[in-house]
């Protein structure tokens, strides 16, 4: 089975990552396939990653800029709401499930702290991974030239087309950078607007990895925006 890793995070001993594709089967439970199904695919993936299942910590996503500490509370059963977690716990995964939104991964190296968080167009709109900046600044004293980002999979430009109103919108938050326009029709790089705002919360750009691959061109991920109905791969990573 292929996996799918960050060139860059494989550098540190200190964490396991990865990112899944079809072949690792629908990880999100509010898409329409048994419950049952859905736990068996984790459970191969905690096997395969070498963790238990009912530590991982996942989220109810809900296109928030919401950034959620890991509480003793949380767990593979009891997911928080919100489109972001953080902790410095070992042994404790931490999963965002996507399906054209981007899957973030973030790594602090000398404070020992992990993040992941889930950004689509109401993510990046609303500045999430700045928030998760923050909470890795204020509630864990990192230094943000420490911390390692990894962008996994997510639409590209090249089939996320959006309408007037989205195009005025991103205007409006000077996002214009972001937009192209071809033959009467607008489309959006979601992937230039969290690389600006990662290089201006203060991360270097060679500590950001972002991939190019698109979700709606590439049949081995799931894509909301080619598939309509479809499940959910998923960006993970843990502390050793």
């Amino acid at each position: 089975m292929k996996i799918i890793q960050s060139k860059l995070l494989n550098q540190f001993i200190g964490i396991t990552h990865r990112f899944t594709t079809k072949k690792d089967g629908n990880l999100a439970f509010h898409v329409g396939e048994k419950r049952e199904s859905v736990l068996q695919n984790h459970t191969r993936l905690a096997k395969s990653m070498n963790y238990r299942r009912d530590t991982l910590v996942h989220m109810k996503q809900i296109h928030s800029d919401i950034v959620k500490e890991v509480e003793s509370g949380d767990d593979f059963e009891h997911p928080p709401t919100c489109d972001a977690l953080i902790t410095d716990k070992k042994r404790t995964p931490l999963m965002v499930m996507v399906a054209d939104c981007a899957p973030i991964l973030f790594y602090d190296i000398k404070k020992e702290v992990i993040a992941v968080a889930h950004a689509g167009r109401a993510g990046a709109f609303c500045n999430i991974v700045s928030n998760v900046i923050e909470s890795f600044e204020h509630d864990f004293s990192s230094h943000r030239e420490n911390i390692f980002v990894t962008v996994g999979a997510s639409i590209q430009e090249c089939c996320y087309e959006v309408g007037k109103e989205v195009c005025k919108e991103a205007e409006s938050l000077n996002f214009a950078y972001a937009i192209s326009k071809t033959k009467n029709k607008y489309h959006l790089n979601i992937s230039k607007i969290i690389l600006k705002q990662l290089l201006d919360a203060g991360i270097k750009k060679e500590q950001i990895d972002i991939s190019k691959s698109c979700t709606c061109c590439c049949e081995e991920l799931f894509s909301y925006r080619r598939e309509h109905t479809t499940g959910r791969f998923a960006g993970i990573i843990s502390l050793r």
